[in-house]
């Protein structure tokens, strides 16, 4: 999961691209970057850290141009190095390009593994890098042919931003599992971007997602874009966008993420056979769905639990000794309102078990007399090779142990999941969506 962001036909394209990145801070906090063409060249920056820290009024200054893509980091593919970073900025005969992607290619090793034997260098270990090679040895005439000859040979979950001197070019792939919306700016440009809360803050209007299997062109100066139908596939919007990873303000596919993960804690709620005092949210990704619990059940909400928002999100974090350093750095709980008290935890998901378990100490310590712990989504037993860090069978708790297995490790008095049925009952529709970690079925191969 990565934040993209991409704009056209502005003299504010820098601009517009930072404060996007900014709205998709959520979505990755390892690096951020952002590539500029002025018709001519590109010029890109990017750095390890958050976008705040990276960009300023002073070197957004010197990325002039009316084409901007950017990118905001969390590794699947790859490592934490900046070397790792996106865009990815080359030179070819065709001129400069910058490429950012937001996904995971499942074929990025036989891709890779064949561009080396025929001589291609590489320096990052992103698969990102694999389509940039693909489209320099492309013996297609144009950056257009040769960007669409290259995503035949992806096979995975992706989106795509690609800036040339005088072009955007966005894909989206067949299945759209990855969200990519489009909108327009207020003074006529053109906007892309993982997800519309970040047209919010700029005032954009929203037009339309981009389909899946979809790529459009967007030419410096041109009001109208150019939309060509790649491929055709059964759309599989991820089901983890709704559970964790977009921002509750936003609109995926048509649909509140904030009014999903509320019915996500109604059909928790519905289920419930215990008695308490109040629900506590794990903040923040767990306040929606336990006002939905809340206001069905007809009990009170409690903020009863203190996040530090200075301190990034646990579930991204890439290795297990930080994510144990930040639950404690994160969470606080409020011993007055706790003491004596028998509450039900809400949380968006479990996943490795060490959050929660963490979590349910800390309650205790607090003084909570009885704490039932409720899981906004089904019980994760699969690795999801489509963009989501949970690389191995051995990470995920749900995997190795039964439910209630899974509640003497983290330590609940009870413990209670979605099934896939009330998940998708809480998404809506006939749509068929991406629910690998949940039944395993690895659909693109």
């Amino acid at each position: 999961m990565c934040a993209v962001v991409g704009v056209i036909n502005s003299k504010n394209a820098s601009t517009y691209a930072y404060y996007a990145l900014f709205a998709m801070q959520h979505r990755g906090q390892e690096a951020s970057g952002i590539s500029v063409s002025n018709g001519k060249n590109i010029k890109t920056i990017k750095a390890k850290g958050e976008v705040s820290q990276i960009f300023n009024p002073d070197n957004l200054k010197t990325l002039e141009g009316e084409i901007a893509i950017g990118h905001n980091r969390y590794s699947t593919a790859g490592n934490s190095s900046l070397n790792d970073a996106q865009p990815i900025a080359a030179t070819s005969v065709l001129g400069d390009i910058a490429l950012a992607h937001n996904g995971n290619l499942v074929n990025k090793e036989e891709v890779r593994s064949r561009l080396i034997q025929d001589g291609a260098i590489f320096q990052t270990n992103m698969d990102t890098e694999n389509v940039v090679h693909l489209i320099a040895r492309s013996k297609q005439e144009s950056l257009k042919d040769r960007f669409i000859e290259s995503l035949k040979e992806c096979i995975g979950a992706y989106c795509f931003v690609l800036a040339s001197k005088d072009k955007l070019y966005v894909v989206r792939d067949p299945h759209g599992v990855r969200p990519l919306s489009l909108g327009r700016l207020k003074d006529g440009g053109y906007i892309v971007a993982s997800e519309t809360c970040a047209f919010d803050l700029i005032e954009a209007e929203f037009i339309r997602d981009v389909k899946p299997g979809e790529m459009l062109i967007f030419t410096q100066g041109n009001d109208k874009f150019e939309s060509i139908e790649l491929f055709s596939q059964t759309p599989r919007i991820c089901a983890f966008e709704y559970i964790y990873f977009a921002r509750p303000d936003s609109i995926v596919e048509g649909k509140s993420v904030y009014e999903v993960r509320k019915k996500m804690g109604e059909a928790l709620a519905k289920k419930f056979a215990y008695k308490a005092d109040f629900v506590v949210p794990v903040p923040d990704s767990g306040v929606s769905a336990a006002i939905g619990f809340a206001q069905y059940l007809q009990i009170p909400l409690e903020m009863a639990i203190v996040r530090n928002h200075y301190v990034g999100r646990t579930f991204i974090e890439p290795t297990q000794e930080l994510r144990n350093l930040k639950v404690k750095l994160k969470l606080n709980p409020m011993r007055k309102v706790l003491e004596g008290k028998e509450i039900v935890v809400i949380d968006d998901s479990l996943v490795r078990g060490t959050t929660s378990k963490k979590i349910i100490s800390l309650l205790r310590t607090a003084g909570a007399s009885k704490i039932h712990l409720a899981i906004a989504c089904p019980e994760i037993k699969f690795p999801d090779t489509y963009g989501i860090d949970t690389p191995t069978f051995e990470e995920l708790i749900s995997a190795n142990k039964n439910a209630e297995e899974v509640r003497e490790y983290v330590e609940a008095d009870t413990l209670s999941f979605l099934s896939i049925e009330e998940l998708t009952q809480s998404i809506g529709d006939e749509r068929k969506y991406s629910l690998i970690s949940f039944d395993g079925d690895y659909f693109i191969k």
